[in-house]
């Protein structure tokens, strides 16, 4: 009767070890879908602020021409 007793205790702590490990498994997948999600936007975002750098770079040279043509205009 007390092996019975012990192999179901046993059983038990088996079931809730499983049951725990499915657990974190699942919460693993989801916490991997959003660090998938958050290096895609990251990525969008790093695209972004390569284009907007480049635009005020071009900015900044039009800006320079444009004081150049003034100086020269002026003397």
């Amino acid at each position: 009767m007390q092996s019975q007793s012990t192999l179901e205790k046993l059983n038990d702590k088996v079931s809730q070890i499983l049951q725990e490990y499915h657990s974190l498994k699942s919460e693993n997948e989801v916490l991997r879908m959003e660090v998938i999600t958050l290096k895609g936007e990251r990525e969008l975002k790093n695209h972004e602020i390569e284009r907007l750098v480049d635009e005020n770079a071009m900015k900044d040279l039009e800006i320079e021409e444009i004081v150049n043509k003034i100086e020269s205009i002026l003397g």
